[in-house]
């Protein structure tokens, strides 16, 4: 094994100790369960970004319905909260399903065009549905308690789920990149004429990579209702297909833990500057994002990497 592999387990063994103990060192633990559930998203977002070269602007649409539909089996029809986020996961790769089979025949700016019309007609199923609460959203959502055995209204029993499912994804994500599947998928990134004569259904591998990162987005959209116990609009709103981009963009798009690092930091100056800013938040993180792809074109972690590459070649 490499003395680069070593510093790269030694870098997550760090890291994974860091949000064990996360609960015990005074972190907030909802604030580091909503970090987390937005890792997930990003990573999602990345999965289809960073590794297939795909830009959808409607992602956020997953997610809210994933929450929606999550929050409503939970609060109105007792469902466990387990089976409240395979529903919701089942109804994001659906919905994933049905908007990739239209968007996947077209590429560049038209898909990521295809796929914002899409997102804002499932924000109006959200805003009308009668289940949704609209505008005011759909509140008082349960943790209940997991497997019948884990009760999740305890905030540290729920901060290790969330971890769990984070590292979960994170390792099922690692796996796919890694995988045969995964290297095609680069492939289609960098040059798809090429992948198409070689042979390969370039719209197949498309397609399921846009249902897998649609399903995770839910399952992100679906754990975060169960931790704060509500869904809103925002979370269907074209403003939060935004920022996963920003999130993705910042950290470092096609890196594994460049979209981790982007949503803690978002989500972590949202927490940090909103009671002193106010409404300012949104232009501070916007400078930040114009600086960060003006002098770190590669994001945080890319750069980082770029620069450990440059000094191993010395």
């Amino acid at each position: 094994m490499s003395s680069t592999q070593n510093s790269g387990r030694m870098a997550w063994g760090v890291v994974l100790a860091l949000l064990i103990a996360a609960p015990f060192i005074g972190l907030y633990p909802v604030f580091m369960m909503k970090a987390l559930c937005f890792a997930i998203f990003a990573c999602a977002f990345n999965l289809l970004l960073g590794y297939t070269g795909l830009l959808s602007f409607g992602h956020a649409a997953y997610l809210g319905a994933a929450a929606y539909v999550t929050g409503w089996l939970v609060r109105s029809a007792g469902w466990s909260p387990e089976l409240g986020l395979l529903a919701g996961v089942v109804i994001a790769a659906g919905l994933g399903l049905v908007v990739g089979l239209i968007a996947i025949r077209r590429q560049g700016i038209y898909f990521a065009m295809i796929t914002l019309a899409m997102a804002q007609m499932i924000y109006f199923v959200c805003l009308q549905a009668p289940f949704t609460g609209g505008e005011d959203g759909l509140q008082g959502v349960p943790r209940g308690t997991l497997f019948g055995v884990l009760p999740l209204a305890n905030d540290t029993v729920m901060y290790f789920f969330v971890l769990a499912v984070f590292v979960a994804v994170f390792l099922a994500i690692m796996r796919i990149v890694h995988s045969p599947y995964g290297q095609v998928l680069k492939a289609i990134r960098e040059n798809e004429p090429r992948a198409i004569s070689l042979g390969y259904h370039v719209d197949r591998y498309k397609l399921l990579a846009f249902v897998l990162s649609t399903a995770i987005a839910g399952l992100a959209g679906s754990l975060k209702t169960i931790v704060l116990g509500f869904a809103t609009l925002s979370d269907a709103h074209w403003s939060l297909s935004g920022e996963v981009v920003l999130m993705t963009l910042l950290g470092g798009m096609g890196t594994f833990a460049g979209p981790v690092v982007g949503a803690f930091t978002i989500i972590g100056l949202q927490n940090f500057l909103a009671d002193r800013v106010g409404a300012w938040v949104t232009v501070i993180i916007g400078v930040i994002f114009v600086f960060c792809v003006l002098a770190f074109r590669r994001g945080i972690v890319g750069e980082l990497l770029a620069w450990a590459e440059r000094r191993r070649a010395k």
